[in-house]
This record gives C-alpha cells, structure tokens and sequence, in this order.
C-alpha cells in the first residue's frame, strides 16, 4: 500500500502543472499564441486553446489514474516537443542587454531541462502503472496491463 500512495502522490505531482498551465492557456492563450507564433508555427491562437485543452486533460486524467499509460505517453512525447520548439535555443531580445539576454537564456535552458525531466517522470508511470490507488485500478485491470 505505502508503494501505491508514493505512485498517487507522484501523480499529484506530476499533474499540477499541467492543470494550472492548461486552465491559464484556456483563460488567456495570448501570450501562449506570441510563442507559438514566433515559433514558425501555424495557427497560433488555436495551437495554444489546444494545448491548453491538451494540458488540462492530460493533467487530470494523470491525476485520476485514466488511461494513464497512454496519458503518460503522450504528455511524455508533448514535454520533448515543447523542450525543443520553445526551449532549446538562445534568448536574444533586441532592446535587452546582453546580461539580461544572457539570464533568459539560461532560465530557457533551465525549461528545457524541465521538460525532458518530467517526461522521463511520465515514461516511468507509463511503464509501472498509475497503482492500485487510480481509476484504472477500480476498473478492475489488472496491474501490469493498465491502460496498456
């Protein structure tokens, strides 16, 4: 049991997160929707109410324990992508100066960091299960095929 609410509380964990930071996508994509833009990529409001809605699912289905191998998965896969699209390069704003471009780039290199930390965190529960303490476990799979 002690194994199973160590598992539930690094679920928690893992999950708040990606509820606030897909609530604050929802309630305000703009600065969300800047990023992406400047990104290269399209459809930059509607990538960022996606990824809002992906963030808020994921962290709650996560946080339940649904589905929670494939959740994992693929909020494993979106913390590389958002690492490498958003995080992997040098800050360099025009009107800062280069100490203060010089600490947003190592705070990004910080994000980056974070992002591919938390997918790992999210292969390992996609490989050992969400526990007995999770909705998978009350729908009766047993432990090792778990939202396999």
């Amino acid at each position: 049991m002690q194994q199973n609410a160590v598992v539930l509380v690094g679920r928690i964990l893992l999950s708040i997160i990606f509820i606030m930071s897909g609530f604050s996508k929802l309630t305000d994509a703009g600065s969300t929707a800047g990023m992406i833009a400047n990104a290269g990529l399209p459809a930059a409001t509607a990538l960022a109410y996606l990824a809002g809605l992906f963030e808020l699912i994921g962290g709650l289905v996560i946080l339940v324990g649904f589905q929670t191998r494939i959740a994992a998965y693929l909020l494993a896969a979106f913390c590389v992508f958002t690492a490498f699209v958003f995080h992997s390069g040098p800050i360099n704003v025009p009107t800062f100066s280069p100490e203060a471009n010089g600490m947003l780039s190592m705070f990004n290199q910080i994000m980056m960091m974070k992002n591919i930390t938390i997918a790992g965190g999210f292969l390992v529960l996609a490989a050992f299960g969400p526990g007995s303490i999770s909705v998978d476990a009350r729908r009766g799979l047993p432990a090792n095929v778990r939202s396999a």
